[in-house]
């Protein structure tokens, strides 16, 4: 069965789905789309199943909730910023190798 909301032959919503959408959470929600490597949507899938999360959207969410935790976690515990410091620097790291 072909769900009315999508296009046909088209895994993308049609216009009218997505203007409603935007319109209901014009207050609450704004669309990320990003351009990613195919390690990160795989992450991003593997932290949506094992913390049982709704998919890869709400597990960018979560991983902002995650490290929004350790920052301030961080500023008053010395375990969390040593953590933190590591992997702020591995990231830039693997950032500056992989291009």
């Amino acid at each position: 069965m072909v769900d009315p909301v999508l296009k046909k032959d088209s895994p993308m919503a049609t216009n009218t789905a997505q203007r409603r959408w935007r319109s209901k959470n014009r207050f609450t929600k704004t669309q990320l789309n990003v351009m990613a490597r195919r390690l990160v949507h795989d992450d991003l899938e593997e932290i949506a199943r094992v913390f049982q999360l709704r998919g890869k959207a709400e597990a960018v969410s979560f991983s902002a909730f995650v490290t929004k935790g350790l920052m301030q976690y961080a500023s008053h515990n010395e375990e969390a910023q040593r953590l933190l410091t590591i992997f702020v620097k591995s990231w830039f790291r693997d950032r500056d190798l992989n291009g």
